[in-house]
């Protein structure tokens, strides 16, 4: 996985750690990153690269909480903002922001967050399914949520967060139906 520019910082599970939870469960490698207050993560390995903040381009009657699309070395990616999608406040970019181009299904597709904190290892033990509403974000969105020691990390479920209508409607407006 590509990291251009990131501030990702190595994994903060040490290895003695890694390895007595390994013996209890199995670990997720998750890709943790900041939208507003809360603490999310996905799959390390939906995760193609994550890039500083680019020119995206506007298209015209795309749906609301699509940004645009960037020209990826050649290839046009749609990016959500994951502000909008979890109906939070717009906030401008900062340096901090960043782009996080993931693989769901057969699609490439980007979404923007506030700041990448760091490759975690976690032990799915200590995951729990998610409750109803979780930091006024619909569950629907949420695999889970995992209790770290001193924070909770809100698991997002790619394929719901991306969802076929929603794809279909990204595809339409985009014009980025390329399958890979």
């Amino acid at each position: 996985m590509p990291v251009t520019d990131s501030k990702a910082s190595p994994a903060s599970v040490n290895s003695q750690t890694a390895a007595n939870q390994s013996a209890e469960g199995q670990l997720l490698q998750l890709v943790s990153f900041m939208v507003g207050t809360e603490e999310f993560a996905v799959p390390i390995l939906s995760v193609r690269e994550i890039n500083r903040v680019m020119e995206i381009t506007k298209v015209p009657q795309s749906p609301p909480f699509i940004e645009g699309v960037i020209n990826l070395r050649g290839r046009i990616i749609p990016v959500m903002d994951l502000r909008k999608r979890f109906g939070m406040t717009e906030l401008e970019k900062s340096s901090d922001s960043r782009i996080i181009v993931v693989e769901v299904g057969s699609r490439v597709i980007g979404f923007t967050v506030d700041r990448v904190n760091e490759v975690l290892r976690i032990c799915t033990d200590i995951v729990e399914p998610p409750p109803d509403m979780v930091c006024g974000i619909d569950s629907d969105y949420v695999h889970g949520v995992g209790k770290l020691e001193d924070r909770l990390l809100i698991l997002l479920d790619l394929q719901r967060l991306f969802s076929t209508d929603d794809l279909q409607r990204i595809d339409n407006t985009t014009g980025s139906n390329e399958v890979v």
